[in-house]
């Protein structure tokens, strides 16, 4: 019996300042010895004209850079069925492969797509998901993106986090005068539709989603010196929040999206700081001689990780908040290293991913709060800003390769690693979006 649930899908798309047509490269450096075998038949296409996006393609992609699949190469497929009456489970069973996706496109009357596409269990000959999704011509890469993650999480038990999106920084030195130019992107999570959304020949630094997905904070030097703004994604509209004396950076939005933790040395020395969005009332959290920077929130919004040189050298420290943000417990969390830090906790609060220093190299490191355990995820000379996935699965970070800053992504535990290079300048400062993110 055929089993296809029917989605209505209304793609939103954003509105930004411009369209960045960069070459991207996405080369999966490690993959997960044990991979999960699964056969993908190419999606048969019902229109006359040519498909607009390689459904199928995005599809093996995405698996394949989790690490935990192995997508069976087209050559070697036994069969092109394109519903599940077609499947014969038997001759599937002679590739050793545990499961099978098929699927078809077709050109609806108003001019939009519908994809249909089933999963099955090949020994069991059980279908485990299947859909019906209405997309128009902009969103069929979404479209597969979602398909992804209806894939990952009926086989992994885990959300698939394939249809969100990631912001960076993008630097590109112009000309002969060496003037840099500064650009503030938002791409889908695998770096394709980059959308350029601020940019300046001023610096811009560390953005952070709200939890909605709707804005970015970042810092910017706009009028010459460190200010924090907040941005709609959609809109553009921007609106500066902090311009204190001093520094003003590090911002990190709370789980309920209401505030925004910070940097401040208004009062002399770098501070952590709540900043309450609406009031914009200030309430301050640590009180040292020593530099405290670099604020993460806990998922569940009772306390902050962030880097403190109170100890001799930047190390990571858990302060717990009281209901107004005042300071309550605070206690260290790395001693390993003589450097932790730009700390950022899993989704689950059970982990903090840093950069951890070992003989003079900065590489990902992962601290698992229960055990206390550090693992070191990245092997690289100079990795940087890490940020978790929004199901807990990858880690994002920015490092170096052929002189060049790149992106790259590590699953939590080191097994599967991949790197998005860009075609023009240098990347850096990525952050992971909330699924809300669109």
């Amino acid at each position: 019996m055929l089993l296809i649930k029917k989605i209505t899908t209304a793609v939103l798309f954003c509105f930004l300042v411009s369209k960045a047509y960069a070459t991207l490269t996405i080369d999966i450096t490690q993959g997960v010895e044990g991979a999960l075998p699964i056969a993908i038949v190419p999606f048969v296409w019902e229109g006359k004209d040519e498909l607009p996006e390689d459904v199928t393609a995005v599809i093996r992609a995405d698996l394949q850079r989790s690490g935990r699949f192995a997508p069976v190469a087209d050559e070697d497929l036994v069969d092109r069925p394109t519903v599940g009456s077609q499947v014969n489970f038997q001759t599937w069973r002679v590739l050793n492969v545990d499961n099978l996706v098929v699927g078809k496109i077709s050109l609806l009357k108003d001019g939009n797509y519908q994809v249909q596409f089933q999963l099955f269990d090949i020994y069991k000959a059980t279908q485990l998901a299947g859909y019906s999704i209405k997309s128009s011509k902009k969103g069929l890469r979404r479209t597969a993106h979602r398909i992804s993650d209806i894939i990952y999480e009926s086989l992994m038990g885990v959300r698939g986090a394939f249809d969100t999106k990631i912001a960076y920084i993008t630097v590109i030195q112009k000309g002969e005068s060496k003037t840099k130019l500064y650009k503030l992107a938002v791409a889908d999570s695998d770096g394709h539709n980059e959308r350029i959304i601020y940019s300046s020949i001023q610096p811009i630094l560390s953005p952070s989603w709200s939890p909605d997905g709707r804005h970015l904070a970042y810092v910017a030097y706009t009028r010459g010196r460190p200010e924090l703004y907040i941005q709609n994604v959609k809109t553009r509209r921007t609106k500066r929040i902090a311009s204190y004396q001093g520094l003003n950076n590090a911002p990190a939005w709370s789980p309920n999206g209401e505030k925004l933790a910070l940097t401040l040395s208004k009062d002399g020395n770098p501070e952590i700081y709540i900043l309450d969005v609406k009031s914009n009332k200030l309430t301050r959290v640590t009180r040292n001689y020593a530099i405290d920077t670099e604020p993460a929130w806990l998922p569940n919004g009772k306390g902050l990780v962030f880097t403190s040189d109170r100890g001799g050298g930047p190390q990571l420290y858990q302060v717990d908040l009281g209901r107004r943000g005042a300071k309550g417990k605070l206690k260290r969390l790395t001693y390993e290293g003589s450097y932790n830090a730009r700390a950022s906790v899993s989704p689950d609060g059970k982990k903090v991913v840093m950069v951890h220093r070992v003989d003079g190299a900065f590489h990902i490191g992962v601290l698992d709060l229960k055990t206390e355990h550090l693992t070191v995820l990245t092997d690289s000379n100079l990795d940087e800003s890490p940020s978790f996935a929004p199901n807990g699965s990858m880690i994002i970070y920015a490092t170096e390769y052929d002189d060049k800053g790149v992106l790259s992504a590590v699953s939590v535990d080191g097994r599967a690693k991949q790197r998005l290079s860009f075609q023009q300048g240098d990347v850096r400062e990525p952050a992971w979006s909330p699924f809300k993110a669109r």
